[in-house]
C-alpha cells in the first residue's frame, strides 16, 4: 500500500524543508546549532502541521545520532525509563547525547515529565518536545527551564504554493498524473497553514477523479470534493482551531447563543476542557478588560473549577463563564495598551529610568541622585502628584486610550481628574 502523499513529502533535509526561516534560514538560531553538530534540548512549540516532527528527525540525521521517539498519548513513565536506558547503554565517547524526541509533550503527566529531568539534565539524552499548547501551562517549570523555547509558525502563503508544485512535480505519484493547478485559493483556506492539511486536501481531490484524464484543480472542485467527504482533511474530526477561532469571536460579538454552540462543538469533539478555560482567560482579559474587570476574577474560577471537579461537570462552569462574558460589555483597551508600549520599547530601545524614579540601597547611589526629587503618592491629597513617570525621551507619548464603558469611564474621569488634558481624548 503506497504512503500517503504527506508521508511520502516529508523533507530528509533542511535545503528541503518549507517555512520557519526564522529558526534554520541561514544564520538563523536553530541552523547555527544544527551547522556546529551540538544543539541542546528545546521545545518547538506550533500549530499543528508546520513542521515540528519534521524538524527533529532533519536535526537528528544530520548530526547522525541515535533517535527515539515517545508519544505522550502511548507511552508511560516505564516507557520513558526504558528509552533513557537504552539511550545510556548506546552512547559512545564524546559522541552527541542521543535525541529523544516527545510528540504532544504537553500530554506528558508531572510524573512522566519527573522522569525525564535528570537524564535531561546530565546530558544522556538531548530532547526535543513538540507541544500545539502554551509549554508554560503543561510543562513543568524544571524541566522547561532545561530547554530553549522555539515558535513554529503557520506557513505562509508563498510557502504552501512551493509546497503544492513541488509535490505536483516531484512526488513519486502525482507526477505521473495530469494535474494543473488553476485556482489554489481554497487549498489555502481549508488548510489554515497546515502543510499536513494542504497535502490530505490535494490528494483526496486527485484520488476523486479520473487517473486518465487532465484534472484541473479550480477552488470549486476543491470546495464539492470536501463536502463529500468533509473529514477527509482533519484526521481529529474536528477543525480545532476554526472552532476555537469562532468560539472567540463570538463571546468578543456578544453572542452568547453563538458562544455556547461553539463551546458544544467543542466538547463533542473531546477537545481539553483546560484548553477551553484557558482561552476564555485569555478572553476575559483581552476582550473584556476594563469594562468589566470582574469576567478575569469569573474566568479564573471556572478554570479552577474544572481543574478540580474535572469532567462531565466542568461543562457547567464553563457554560457559567462563557454567557458572563459574552454578555458583558467589552473593551480591548489594556490589551491595545501593551501592544502600543512593545512597539514603543522595540522603537526606542532602552531608555534609561529617570533619577528621581531609581532605587537607592547604598550611600554611593544617594550621592549621584539616585532617588532625588521623588515625591511620595500617600503624602499628597487624593494621593496623586503630578510628577514625571516616562522616560525623558518619551513624556509626550499616550499608550493607554479609555474606551468609555460604564466600568471604565470612572477610571477615564480619575485619570482626567489627576492629569487634565494629558489624558483627554
Amino acid at each position: 500500500m503506497s504512503q500517503p502523499l504527506a508521508e511520502r513529502m516529508r523533507p530528509r533535509t533542511l535545503d528541503e524543508y518549507i517555512g520557519q526561516k526564522h529558526l534554520v534560514g541561514e544564520g538563523a538560531v536553530l541552523r547555527k546549532m544544527i551547522d556546529a553538530g551540538r544543539i541542546s534540548s528545546f521545545i518547538l512549540w506550533g500549530p499543528p502541521g508546520v513542521g515540528k516532527t519534521t524538524l527533529a528527525q532533519i536535526i537528528a540525521h544530520k548530526l547522525e545520532t541515535p533517535f527515539f521517539t515517545l508519544s505522550a498519548v502511548s507511552s508511560g513513565v516505564k516507557d520513558v525509563r526504558d528509552v533513557i536506558e537504552r539511550a545510556q547503554k548506546g552512547r559512545f565517547f564524546n559522541a552527541p547525547s542521543p535525541i529523544l524526541f516527545i510528540d504532544e509533550i504537553h500530554r506528558f503527566s508531572k510524573s512522566q515529565q519527573d522522569s525525564l529531568l535528570g537524564a535531561v539534565e546530565k546530558g544522556v539524552v538531548t530532547l526535543i518536545g513538540a507541544t500545539t499548547e502554551n509549554p508554560s501551562f503543561e510543562v513543568i517549570r524544571p524541566l522547561l527551564s532545561r530547554c530553549q523555547l522555539y515558535v513554529l509558525k503557520p506557513l505562509e502563503k508563498p510557502d504552501l504554493q512551493a509546497l503544492l508544485e513541488r509535490a505536483l512535480t516531484t512526488d513519486v505519484v502525482l507526477s505521473k498524473r495530469r494535474v494543473k493547478l488553476e485556482q489554489a485559493g481554497a487549498l489555502m483556506r481549508y488548510s489554515g497553514g497546515d502543510a499536513r492539511k494542504l497535502l490530505n486536501i490535494l490528494e483526496l481531490v486527485v484520488e476523486a477523479s479520473d487517473p486518465s484524464e487532465e484534472l484541473v484543480v479550480t477552488d470549486t472542485l476543491v470546495e464539492d470534493r470536501l463536502q463529500q467527504n468533509p473529514l477527509a482533511y482533519d484526521k481529529d474530526g474536528e477543525m480545532h482551531y476554526d472552532i476555537i477561532s469562532a468560539f472567540i469571536k463570538s463571546i468578543r460579538g456578544s453572542d452568547p447563543d453563538a458562544a455556547l454552540y461553539w463551546m458544544a462543538r467543542m466538547i463533542e469533539g473531546g477537545e481539553d476542557p483546560q484548553f477551553i478555560a484557558r482561552r476564555l482567560v485569555i478572553s476575559a482579559a483581552e476582550d473584556i478588560g476594563l469594562a468589566n474587570p470582574n469576567a478575569l476574577l469569573l474566568a479564573n474560577a471556572a478554570f479552577d473549577a474544572v481543574m478540580k471537579i474535572g469532567w462531565p461537570e466542568g461543562r457547567i462552569p464553563l457554560a457559567e463563564a462563557t454567557v458572563y462574558l459574552a454578555t458583558s460589555p467589552k473593551s480591548n483597551s489594556a490589551y491595545l495598551g501593551i501592544g502600543a508600549a512593545l512597539q514603543l520599547v522595540k522603537k526606542t530601545g532602552n531608555q534609561p529610568v529617570p533619577l528621581h524614579l531609581r532605587n537607592a540601597p547604598t550611600q554611593l547611589m544617594a550621592e549621584l541622585g539616585y532617588s532625588d526629587g521623588y515625591k511620595y503618592a500617600h503624602d499628597y491629597p487624593g494621593h496623586f502628584v503630578v510628577q514625571q513617570f516616562m522616560p525623558d525621551a518619551l513624556t509626550a507619548e499616550r499608550l493607554w486610550h479609555a474606551q468609555h464603558s460604564p466600568s471604565e469611564e470612572k477610571l477615564y474621569q480619575n485619570m482626567l481628574r489627576c492629569w487634565g488634558d494629558k489624558y483627554k481624548e
